[in-house]
């Protein structure tokens, strides 16, 4: 078992940047929340789950794994099932540890505790990093509080949260338990102090050095605060008022002892808060909250609107209600279970250049402008953890998140468009610059209306440059597939739409100006009706019965084949 602070439970003891690996890992965008119906579905054992397609609701609960309280009972449930594993040579933050991370992550390897972590100045932090949180699926189900198998069921789950319809009846409302526990679950519970205050310090006493804070490339500006969830509140807010703030993950780059840059792109919920304070020329309330638990984690990163709190979102995700606290400098609330709180204030209008840094597109993006927040405190457990990522061409975790949550949203965009069977967006393109659509084709045109509407309809795709819609018969997850019906069922001079001047991510430079771009739709579906003139190709396909003939002879004399 790993070490705990006295009195902490085991794990069985205790009771919005899209793509859909969101927050500054460097993606935009966010989920439509306004699905007006989901399909009926069930489980893998035939259970009933969630269908908002007339009176069918939820019958069974969705959260299969313990809650987990803090980012330590995690790790707790990481070591238990063999995900876990202490480093203990010194390792440098200054791009050794990135080096090591990504060689783990991409065996499909553990979560990663470096021990010993050895900052620029040479010496040995006593401050635990931790590295690969959610460097496989199965860990990011976890996270979510269900296993891999589960995900669909969840996905259905959130989308009922999201768009519930009216009870039909005391029956029909007695069906809607795990949607009501969920939602008495999301009410934060407010204590007065907190193992994430244990030690404090403020003013002078500041020094953001000490942190082993992970220099990740060869040219990077500097220390890069990877993992941060970022908490914000509007200007004509209370901070008790949990609804109303805002908590993002936004990458933050340390500028010297007590002060950081802030990288939130406009569209976000921390820059629209930002906006808020700076027109009245007033500096805003910020906390920057480091090892929150994986519900946290994973809410601030998942694309919610900017009326969803994603603090009051995870307790309805994580199962148990989020304990607050009160911060000790600024009027913000934090999660009390969490490592380590930096808390401080931005200006409305002090900038400074952020960058260059590498990013998800495999590329180090330019240095910009953006806040700087002077820190006026840092509280944090006894014996603190440092949560830690890096971010560059998949795979890495935001690529690893991305695809989990593509599954996720999947009953949402099928609310908005019905005919979508699956979708793919590969994590070698970003997780979002490319989809792969398969469809029920059943009229012509159909495809390219599929491909308009997820342009036009859904906002996470506005940023997806290339579109490839696919019939029902092929995997849109399968390269070869892809391939075939792209070589077999589409014609370049009739099957391609191109359009100009839309709106791209500032980030793709191969775009002819920033922030505008064309994007492409491939038509590799089969051609019906007015589509074409020509007698159309007929799959090749064996008979099942020869197909099962010949599985049992294999299996019989050449039964390693099918070991």
């Amino acid at each position: 078992m790993r070490a705990r602070a006295a009195g902490q439970q085991g794990i069985w003891g205790c009771g919005k940047e899209y793509s859909f690996p969101a927050g500054d890992f460097g993606h935009s965008g966010s989920i439509p929340l306004h699905a007006s119906r989901v399909c009926a579905a069930t489980n893998s054992g035939g259970e009933s789950l969630l269908g908002i397609c007339g009176n069918q609701q939820w019958s069974s609960p969705v959260r299969t794994l313990p809650p987990y309280p803090s980012l330590r009972h995690f790790l707790d449930w990481c070591e238990e099932t063999g995900q876990f594993q202490r480093v203990p040579d010194p390792v440098s933050v200054q791009h050794q540890m990135t080096a090591v991370h990504r060689s783990v992550l991409e065996g499909g390897g553990p979560v990663l505790q470096f021990n010993h972590p050895v900052l620029d100045s040479g010496l040995t932090s006593d401050i635990p990093v931790v590295v690969n949180l959610f460097g496989t699926a199965e860990r990011v189900a976890a996270g979510l509080g269900v296993t891999t198998d589960r995900l669909d069921d969840l996905g259905g789950f959130l989308a009922a949260l999201r768009s519930p319809a009216p009870p039909d009846g005391l029956r029909d409302t007695l069906s809607r338990w795990p949607m009501l526990k969920a939602a008495l679950a999301a009410r934060p519970k407010l204590v007065k102090t907190a193992p994430v205050q244990a030690v404090v310090r403020a003013g002078a006493d500041v020094d953001l050095s000490g942190l082993p804070v992970q220099t990740h490339w060869p040219d990077d500006a500097g220390p890069l605060i990877t993992w941060p969830v970022v908490i914000t509140r509007p200007h004509d807010s209370r901070p008790e008022d949990i609804s109303r703030c805002n908590a993002g993950v936004y990458r933050t780059q340390v500028l010297d002892r007590s002060r950081l840059i802030m990288r939130w792109l406009p569209h976000r919920g921390g820059a629209a808060h930002h906006r808020s304070w700076a027109r009245r020329g007033e500096k805003m309330p910020v906390a920057v909250v480091l090892g929150a638990n994986p519900a946290t984690l994973l809410s601030a990163a998942l694309p919610l609107p900017e009326t969803v709190s994603e603090l009051t979102f995870a307790g309805a995700l994580g199962g148990a209600r989020p304990r607050l606290v009160p911060c000790r400098s600024v009027p913000l609330m934090v999660p009390a279970d969490a490592e380590i709180v930096l808390e401080g204030w931005v200006s409305p209008s002090e900038t400074a250049p952020e960058g260059p840094f590498g990013d998800h597109t495999g590329y180090y993006n330019r240095a910009e402008p953006f806040p700087v927040m002077q820190v006026s405190a840092v509280t944090h457990r006894e014996n603190p953890l440092y949560l830690s990522t890096y971010t560059g061409r998949p795979p890495d975790e935001p690529a690893i998140i991305g695809e989990v949550f593509n599954r996720l949203a999947l009953p949402m965009v099928r609310a908005q468009i019905p005919e979508i069977r699956d979708l793919w967006l590969p994590s070698a393109a970003c997780s979002y610059r490319i989809a792969v659509v398969s469809l029920d084709k059943r009229y012509p045109g159909q495809a390219r209306r599929v491909m308009m509407a997820l342009w036009g309809m859904l906002p996470q795709f506005s940023y997806t440059k290339m579109i490839i819609a696919v019939d029902a018969d092929a995997d849109p997850r399968n390269w070869d597939d892809i391939a075939w019906v792209l070589a077999t069922r589409m014609d370049p001079s009739r099957d391609v739409m191109i359009l100009e001047n839309t709106p791209m991510d500032y980030l793709d430079f191969a775009s002819p100006q920033p922030g505008l771009a064309g994007k492409i739709g491939i038509d590799a579906t089969t051609k019906i009706g007015s589509e074409t003139t020509r007698e159309w190709g007929h799959v090749m396909q064996g008979a099942p019965e020869d197909q099962a003939f010949a599985a049992d002879l294999v299996a019989r004399l050449i039964p390693e084949l099918g070991a």
